[in-house]
């Protein structure tokens, strides 16, 4: 950043603190997780939780009535709905939302899980590495498994007449893109769907990937909404994405405007640092180093503050339970099953 614009911020950021009101106090809850989708530790990786905002729009796992044909067991695979099922007993499935890429869109009709791997290795096609070896190049030898692979936890790998078909139902760490048509990879779930249904499906289970057809008969029409989410093309669908579209380019005109201006203020501020004399700019950079010292020792005391708060909160916390433990104790009650403390919704 150029010295005029950092002084800028840390002048603004000295007044903002000497005229807020003291904070009031809060406690910032974690982010609570949908049930399925919480973080977790498997095979020595730590896979993060699903964000709420990826599981809007009927992307979280869950269980349905089942319309079509295939028998209990089966997977079914939905590339225009984006979506699949394992088909289970009395007309019900298991829906996992998917995102499909170029690869997931070459397969139609039967096939069966031939192999499945927790954290697979990954190697790009011969094809992947002679279109793109900008991205593909570096990994033409194969890539260990891991939370940077595209496969993820799990890979479940589509068999045709006893050989590899190249097709494969996997995880991915890119959340943001189920429900998404992507530019490569198979067939996509989250980490945790893709754990979830490796530990429900056997070597040997009939997978179908439906054609457009069978898709348009069993799910109705779908359209991709203005940001690229799979919903079913329905009137009101139609028309909230004009109104998206709309919005989306105003909003990109507005960042687009905003880089602009913001690039003219830096070139018209650096133009003028480059006019001032050296005694200008020695004044200048002497401001400069006291604002800069001036925020850091007020940054330093708010997170001095907060450390100070958060240790009293701690040391109260541990005198209740103290409390609360010698008052089972009294009672002859063991610690095991000593009663928590009841907590007030109010």
């Amino acid at each position: 950043m150029l010295p005029i614009l950092r002084l800028l911020a840390l002048m603004s950021l000295a007044t903002l603190a000497a005229c807020a009101s003291p904070a009031a106090k809060t406690e910032t809850a974690p982010p609570v997780a949908a049930p399925g989708y919480e973080a977790l530790d498997d095979e020595g990786f730590h896979i993060e939780a699903v964000e709420a905002r990826h599981l809007t729009g009927g992307r979280q796992k869950a269980q349905v009535a089942y319309n079509g044909p295939e028998a209990p067991g089966s997977i079914v695979v939905d590339t225009f709905a984006r979506k699949l099922y394992h088909v289970q007993e009395n007309g019900q499935a298991m829906r996992y939302a998917i995102a499909v890429g170029r690869e997931g869109l070459s397969f139609r009709g039967n096939g069966v899980i031939g192999r499945k791997e927790k954290w697979p290795s990954w190697q790009p096609t011969a094809n992947m590495v002679s279109t793109r070896p900008d991205l593909y190049a570096e990994y033409a030898g194969g890539m260990s498994g891991g939370l940077d692979n595209p496969l993820g936890a799990r890979a479940m790998y589509l068999y045709r007449n006893g050989a590899d078909s190249m097709f494969r139902i996997h995880g991915t760490i890119q959340n943001a893109s189920i429900g998404h048509a992507t530019s490569a990879g198979c067939i996509r779930l989250f980490n945790q769907d893709a754990i979830d249904l490796f530990e429900n499906v056997k070597t040997g289970t009939h997978v179908k990937v439906r054609s457009k057809d069978e898709s348009l008969e069993l799910e109705g029409p779908y359209m991709d909404d203005a940001w690229g989410l799979a919903v079913p093309e329905t009137p009101e669908n139609i028309a909230q994405k004009e109104k998206d579209l709309i919005a989306k380019a105003e909003q990109e005109a507005a960042e687009a405007k905003a880089a602009e201006e913001a690039a003219a203020k830096e070139a018209a501020e650096k133009a003028a640092y480059a006019a001032m004399t050296d005694e200008e700019k020695a004044r200048y950079d002497a401001k400069l180093a006291k604002a800069q010292a001036k925020a850091e020792a007020l940054a330093a005391k708010e997170q001095a503050k907060a450390e100070a708060l958060a240790a009293k909160e701690a040391a109260k916390a541990a005198r209740a339970e103290e409390k609360r433990l010698a008052a089972c104790k009294r009672k002859g009650i063991e610690e095991k099953d000593c009663p928590l403390p009841e907590v007030s919704n109010g």
